[in-house]
Order: structure tokens, then C-alpha cells, then sequence
């Protein structure tokens, strides 16, 4: 008993409990919330589901952080394999999650999105690609290009399998990071803009109507939808329930729009409108204040961990939290497309609480293993 009690100790006392602390605080805080926005549901089961979601999340957190990076990215192979066979089966077995994407898997009241779940993969092994590139020439344009290829793959099995936009942006946002931190040349960045540039008329085309339409609503809405009933509506309603909660909010279980299901999919989409008309601005401060904490905490960790790969891995979470953070709040306030992202850790998801967890488990497992000394760099970034 004495040798558990002593390696618990020991794991508490190596890995990274705030980091664990502030995760478990946004979500009982999203919980919270989400007990409010299903009220008028008639039934608890979002609130069961998301409550076990978080124990579960922190047992994967605990299981992530004990895994060595190293000895994971050993079986890079593997790695890749399962990313695309895992995509695969929205080929088969996928089917609609109320967003209108084919991106979920369905075994009976549970729902797993694997675009969720190789985000993890993803990003530790586009960190191990890096870094063994980075030991010849991550700049020489056959590092960039066998990098680039690793991206459209998985890129275009998103939007292929699923035609899930959103996700698809989140990987991109974690490519972009990742190779901005590993100090890929800025001509790099410059080159890939004027290629997105010039295909940009293609890439529109490929697109159907109505992703055309919720990409341009926020700054065309006159033109798109005048009648404000269409693509709209959901950002409109959304921008009421924020406007009337004031400072203080209206108090939970009390929102006009919340309660009356005038705002749309407020458990998931727009839970922060229902925090802005219930718990005010105070409320939403909050909650950007948390998220803050959080995406500070893993970019303190990459920096400190003296690892290059450990340091690509936080900056790559970190990035994907910054972005859904910003385009789920900007969609709220109308500022952003809506294309269905969720806000971490407080929206309503059983796999997207799993996999924040998850991540942050690595970065807790990075912070356990950071290593003593000084970083090295060279004209690379390291």
C-alpha cells in the first residue's frame, strides 16, 4: 500500500496539476452551463453525459501523461496508419451529427468524432516529422514538400470523408503553428499564401452553397441574407441573448433566449451566449480568463521542457485552442463564420472532453519528462 500511496505522490508531485486543475475548472463550469441550456430539454442526460465525459477525461489525462513522447512517436508508423484507417470509417459507418457533416460514429447514445480524436495523433506525429526533417534541412524544399504532403492527406480525408470545414481548419491552424515554432523560413509562409491565393477561386468552387453562404454572412449579411431568416438567424439570435445579459446576466435557468430555445444548438455551438445572457459579461470574462490560463500553461511548458519535440507538441494544442476559442466566441458576437466549432471544454461533447484531456495529458506527460539545461538552437529554431 505504502509503494502506491508513494507513487501517487510521486506523480502528483512531477506532473502538471495546475494544468489538470484548470481543465477540470472549465469544465465544471461548462457542465454548469449546460445544465442551464438543457433546462428546457425536459431531461438531465446532457448533464450525465458530459459529467462522465469529464471522469473519464481525467482518467485519460492521467494515462496520456504517464506515456513517453518518445516511445509514442517510435510507432510513427502506426501512427499515420491509424489516422487515415480511422477517417476511413466515416466511409462505411459515418453519419450526420446536426452540423451536416458526415463526421461522427454512432454506437447508440455514444457519438465519437474521429476528427476530434487525431487531432492527438496528428499533431504528435506532424512534431516527429519535424523534428527528424529538422535534423537534415527542415527548410530544403523536400522537407517542405514531404510536409506538405502529410498535411493535404490528412486535410483532404477530412473534407472528403466528412466535408467537415471546421475541423479541417483546426488541422490547419496546427500545421501553420507548428512549423512558425520549428522556425520554418518566413518565405515558406509567404510562398504557401500566394498558392492559397491563386487556388483560392477553386478551392471556393469546390465549396457548396451553403458553407459559401455562412463564410460570407458575418460580412455580407445584407447581400446574403436581408431577410435576416436565413444563414443568419442563428449569429442574430445569438448576439440578442449576449446583448441582454448586461453585466451580471440574468441569472442561470433564466435567459429569455436560452430558455425558450430561440437560440439554436446552445449547448454545444453557442453555449457562450448562454453564458453571456444568464451570467453577464462577468461570466464571459470568466470563462475567457480560464481558457487563457489554459493555452498560457501549454506554451510555458513547451518553452520550459527543453525539448524540441515536446515544444512543437504544446505549441500545436496550444494553437488549436487558441483557434477554436476565437472562432467560437467571434461566431457567437457575429464576428466569425459559423461552421459548427465548439468552445473547449465547455461546450456539450463527450469526444471533444476526451480528447482536450487527452492532449493535455501529453503536455502534462512533456512537463513530467521536461528535461534539465539549456535548449540548443541552430539556424532551424532548435
Amino acid at each position: 500500500m505504502r509503494k502506491y500511496l508513494k507513487m501517487v505522490r510521486e506523480y502528483i508531485k512531477k506532473s502538471d496539476m495546475l494544468l489538470l486543475s484548470l481543465c477540470i475548472i472549465c469544465s465544471i463550469y461548462g457542465i454548469v452551463i449546460i445544465s442551464s441550456a438543457t433546462k428546457s430539454f425536459n431531461t438531465n442526460q446532457y448533464v450525465y453525459i458530459q459529467s462522465g465525459a469529464l471522469f473519464l477525461g481525467i482518467i485519460a489525462f492521467v494515462v496520456m501523461s504517464l506515456l513517453d513522447l518518445d516511445i509514442i512517436t517510435d510507432k510513427w508508423r502506426w501512427i499515420f496508419a491509424f489516422n487515415i484507417l480511422f477517417f476511413l470509417t466515416l466511409v462505411l459507418w459515418g453519419v450526420e451529427g446536426g452540423t451536416g457533416n458526415r463526421g461522427w460514429l454512432r454506437f447508440g447514445p455514444i457519438g465519437i468524432q474521429p476528427a476530434e480524436v487525431v487531432k492527438i495523433t496528428f499533431t504528435i506525429l506532424l512534431a516527429k516529422q519535424i523534428c527528424f526533417l529538422n535534423s537534415h534541412n527542415l527548410n530544403a524544399p523536400i522537407s517542405v514538400a514531404q510536409l506538405v504532403a502529410h498535411f493535404v492527406v490528412m486535410f483532404g480525408l477530412i473534407i472528403l470523408v466528412s466535408d467537415d470545414l471546421g475541423s479541417a481548419l483546426v488541422y490547419l491552424v496546427i500545421f501553420i503553428v507548428m512549423l512558425f515554432a520549428a522556425g520554418l523560413k518566413l518565405r515558406w509562409f509567404g510562398l504557401g499564401l500566394l498558392v492559397f491565393a491563386a487556388a483560392s477561386p477553386i478551392f471556393w468552387n469546390m465549396l457548396g452553397d451553403y458553407q459559401k453562404e455562412r463564410i460570407l454572412a458575418p460580412y455580407f449579411p445584407e447581400v446574403v441574407d436581408p431577410s435576416g431568416l436565413g444563414v443568419t438567424w442563428q449569429a442574430n439570435q445569438s448576439k440578442i441573448a449576449l446583448a441582454s445579459g448586461g453585466l451580471k446576466g440574468a441569472g442561470l435557468y433564466s435567459g429569455i433566449q436560452s430558455q425558450s430555445d430561440a437560440l439554436p444548438f446552445k449547448h454545444t455551438d453557442f453555449i457562450f451566449a448562454v453564458a453571456g445572457e444568464e451570467l453577464g459579461l462577468i461570466g464571459c470574462l470568466a470563462i475567457i480568463v480560464l481558457l487563457t490560463a489554459v493555452i498560457l500553461r501549454c506554451i510555458y511548458v513547451g518553452i520550459k521542457c527543453n525539448d524540441p519535440k515536446g515544444m512543437l507538441v504544446c505549441m500545436g494544442f496550444a494553437g488549436m485552442l487558441i483557434f477554436q476559442t476565437f472562432e467560437n466566441i467571434g461566431m457567437c458576437v457575429g464576428l466569425t463564420p459559423v461552421i459548427g466549432l465548439t468552445l473547449p471544454f465547455f461546450s456539450y461533447g463527450g469526444s471533444s472532453i476526451l480528447t482536450l484531456f487527452a492532449a493535455m495529458g501529453v503536455v502534462s506527460g512533456i512537463w513530467f519528462r521536461r528535461k534539465p539545461g539549456r535548449r540548443h538552437y541552430s539556424s532551424s529554431g532548435y
